[in-house]
């Protein structure tokens, strides 16, 4: 999410989830220990319509998603204290949070953590240097289905979505 996400948080785009989708308010938690990154994703995403809320690492993710509940996760993997593959293996043993979708974003390289993370039961993995705003917008839209906002166990308590891809 290098400059592009930057620089798209520093003007206030506003197209919602791009493409003319509309978020319905999805409510989404930003799991990720770089400030900058946490904060752009914090002001990006609530100008396209989501309401969003950040972690500083997976353990204060954790307890942040068993609190909030929220629509979908963004979690990024190497964090102090708690990381990303063990935030991502406590909310999925955990059942107030293992129907959460939970959306990898990540510098990390993906061929080495994709069979990993799909394992644990992350609905897909973005590489953060090549990722716009409006390319993640979509991608969680994407996975919560056109309705957008989705409570956590229901939809028969399957993520993505049946009709959806991610």
């Amino acid at each position: 999410m290098g400059g592009n996400a930057a620089d798209d948080a520093r003007t206030g785009k506003d197209d919602r989830a791009g493409d003319g989708v509309t978020t319905g308010g999805a409510r989404i938690l930003v799991i990720e220990d770089n400030q900058f990154l946490r904060r752009a994703c914090e002001i990006g995403l609530t100008a396209r319509g989501f309401s969003v809320t950040s972690a500083v690492d997976g353990a204060d993710g954790v307890q942040r998603a068993l609190a909030d509940r929220p629509n979908l996760i963004l979690l990024d993997l190497i964090m102090p204290r708690m990381s990303g593959l063990e935030a991502l293996r406590a909310l999925k043993q955990t059942e107030e949070t293992r129907q959460i979708p939970v959306l990898v974003v990540s510098n990390s390289p993906r061929e080495q953590y994709l069979d990993e993370v799909t394992r644990l039961g992350a609905v897909g993995y973005l590489v953060k240097a090549n990722l716009r705003l409006d390319d993640l917008a979509n991608h969680i839209t994407g996975v919560l289905g056109a309705s957008s906002v989705v409570e956590p166990g229901k939809n028969g308590g399957s993520y993505p979505p049946e009709g959806t891809t991610s």
